[in-house]
């Protein structure tokens, strides 16, 4: 089965160095490859370890690092007469992803992966100057014709939540799809099997909506699942020893407040509203992180 392999150049001196973004890079970021970290590439003088490997940091070093951008994205159509007002803030049209996309790549950002992030926030590993994370929600077709094509342009990865009672179903990926993006790069994370809340959760649930859903993404991709989003972005601390014990090394919340005990299951992400243009994405953007 296939692991991220992780440089680490000289930790001790990051470790030391708090929190900060670094431009030095001996590699595309936006590549899909192997190694996911920006610090460099495989070579006989880099150090490698798994993200298994990585000790995790106390939390309060993990809440003072800089926190990247982290994008949610649901569907990527045209508005149509019977979609609502408050629906119209999951529903991205075409042209305004198109121009977010734009803007993102025309602002020098470059896109990191879960495992990248997960990395920086235990270590210190350096990240690109301007990193941004895209996450997409729900496992829409759309965002496979629609949004992988678009990102594509720009070398832009993302991690894609997927929700498998949807799997093959119309309107939705199906599981060869699901398998395509992994192999070109994108990262393949949880979003339960049917989208309930976590919060209401008993203990077969933990099996139908957390366990199988995990089985049958790795049987899809041949890699583990270890990042998880919560439905409705809705949590609780109960949560987070279910999916540690469940393999998973990170969760993403939405925009609300890190939990100050395990910030890593409570990753911060913003919606990012059909009813923005660019310029309001990235205004958003900075005030939020």
């Amino acid at each position: 089965m296939h692991k991220h392999l992780i440089p680490v150049i000289a930790v001790a001196a990051l470790l030391t160095s708090g929190c900060f973004f670094t431009s030095q890079q001996t590699t595309t970021p936006n590549k899909p490859a192997d190694t996911p970290i920006v610090t460099g590439t495989k070579s006989s003088t880099t150090h490698q370890i798994s993200i298994d490997e990585i000790k995790i940091a106390d939390p309060n070093t993990i809440l003072e690092r800089k926190q990247v951008p982290v994008l949610c994205y649901h569907q990527i159509r045209d508005w149509k007469p019977t979609d609502s007002k408050s629906a119209k803030d999951y529903i991205v049209p075409v042209e305004t992803f198109r121009s977010h996309m734009k803007m993102l790549a025309d602002s020098g950002y470059k896109t990191i992966l879960p495992d990248d992030y997960y990395a920086y926030l235990n270590l210190g590993t350096a990240l690109p100057e301007k990193p941004i994370m895209i996450t997409f929600d729900d496992t829409e077709e759309n965002q496979y014709l629609i949004a992988a094509p678009e990102m594509d342009k720009y070398g832009f990865r993302a991690i894609y939540f997927i929700m498998t009672v949807s799997l093959n179903r119309p309107k939705y990926m199906s599981k060869d799809q699901v398998k395509k993006l992994s192999e070109a790069g994108h990262v393949i994370g949880s979003h339960t099997w049917d989208h309930q809340n976590v919060k209401k959760y008993k203990e077969a649930d933990w099996v139908t909506q957390i366990e199988k859903p995990t089985k049958t993404l790795e049987a899809i991709t041949g890699k583990k699942v270890e990042h998880f989003a919560y439905p409705f972005g809705l949590w609780n601390p109960e949560a987070f020893p279910e999916l540690k014990k469940r393999g998973f090394k990170s969760a993403y919340v939405l925009s609300e407040k890190r939990d100050s005990s395990d910030p890593l299951f409570t990753i911060r992400r913003i919606i990012a509203s059909g009813y923005w243009d660019s310029q309001r994405l990235h205004k958003n953007m900075l005030r939020s992180f």
